[in-house]
């Protein structure tokens, strides 16, 4: 499903975005120095498939990663996919822990 649709930096609304169908999938952001903060995911009601959120959220890491930058997930459901990726634990700054 995700990797049908084009994931889309919008640097503007500093937000990822994903168009599903009619619907759009949101990873809000805050870019600091050599550090983006990952505050808040949205995924509309719309969308039915469970695993989208852990694709869409391996997606934006991917991106993330091309562009080495550190990560630091401040909302509790970026949180659990990092706690949950052992891969993606790397991307995070020295001292943060999860």
């Amino acid at each position: 499903m995700v990797e049908a649709a084009e994931l889309i930096d919008n640097d503007f609304l500093r937000q990822f975005e994903l168009k599903i169908d009619d619907h759009l999938a949101k990873i809000e952001y805050s870019l600091q120095e050599r550090k983006i903060f990952l505050t808040k995911l949205i995924i509309p009601e719309g969308i039915k498939n469970q695993d989208f959120s852990k694709e869409f959220l391996a997606a934006v890491f991917e991106q993330i990663e091309e562009r080495n930058l550190s990560v630091v997930p401040t909302s509790p459901e970026i949180a659990k996919f990092v706690r949950s990726n052992r891969k993606y634990k790397r991307m995070l700054p020295v001292g943060v822990r999860i």
